[in-house]
């Protein structure tokens, strides 16, 4: 599942944000990163604000081995 962390420059004094949802697509458009899903638009960040986003999906267990 599609998870991911937005974190705001300090000194703009803003919560990080940790969205998780299946259908988030995440682009960029026109100086916009923008965030969407079968609705459309979930949230829209311009890219002069500095905030980074990052993926951060869980972590896949590992397939077991066969021996």
């Amino acid at each position: 599942m599609p998870a991911y962390l937005i974190v705001h420059p300090r000194e703009q004094h803003r919560d990080d944000v940790h969205i998780e949802d299946p259908d988030l697509t995440l682009t960029f458009e026109a100086g916009w990163a923008v965030l969407t899903d079968s609705e459309g638009v979930c949230l829209a960040i311009p890219s002069g604000q500095g905030a980074s986003i990052q993926r951060v999906d869980e972590p896949q267990e590992p397939a077991p081995t066969k021996e």
